[in-house]
């Protein structure tokens, strides 16, 4: 589906359509839910995120704007969301171990079941807007424009800051290296 079919299917449920609604849920659950599970690291955490954020765009739905992407707008919800649950909780988790693709051998499971712990518990010792950044650009593939737009600040902060992201990620990856 492109961004003029989000359109029609929000046309729809303004309409009063409260069917259409769910297609936007299966074309973009498993993007939110993923970013709010690499935000928390626990996936009922992640699943109770998504249902807000799904919830809040229902409600919240006659104020989109239709110049912008529906996927900026759902973005800058989940993002609000996973900011908020992590301010209230404030509880690091561990990855979830049942995260295991069947096609690989067991040594190549457990090396990337190894190597993805350790790149978690590193993300989850950034600050949450850090981590945020890092997510969207590279688990997430969002540009700089769509991260710009999502998060609502200029591209070259969100140059600047995904830098320092980089380089203390980078740092806490090498500390933990040493320890």
């Amino acid at each position: 589906m492109m961004e003029s079919d989000d359109r029609q299917i929000i046309k729809q449920c303004l309409s009063g359509n409260k069917n259409a609604f769910e297609l936007l849920v299966e074309k973009y659950y498993k993007i939110i839910f993923n970013v709010a599970y690499r935000m928390t690291g626990n996936t009922d955490d992640a699943e109770d995120i998504t249902q807000t954020v799904f919830i809040k765009a229902y409600e919240k739905l006659e104020n989109y704007d239709p110049k912008h992407k529906f996927f900026s707008w759902l973005y800058r919800i989940v993002i609000n969301e996973t900011l908020n649950f992590l301010k209230v909780s404030k509880k690091s988790k561990d990855l979830d171990s049942k995260m295991i693709t069947p096609d690989k051998n067991p040594e190549e499971r457990f090396m990337e079941t190894e190597l993805g712990s350790q790149i978690q518990l590193a993300l989850m010792k950034l600050t949450p807007s850090y981590r945020l950044l890092i997510l969207l650009k590279h688990f997430q593939n969002c540009s700089y424009q769509e991260i710009s737009e999502s998060l609502n600040i200029p591209q070259n902060k969100v140059k600047s800051r995904l830098y320092a992201a980089r380089q203390l990620l980078k740092d806490i990856i090498i500390e933990a290296e040493i320890s």
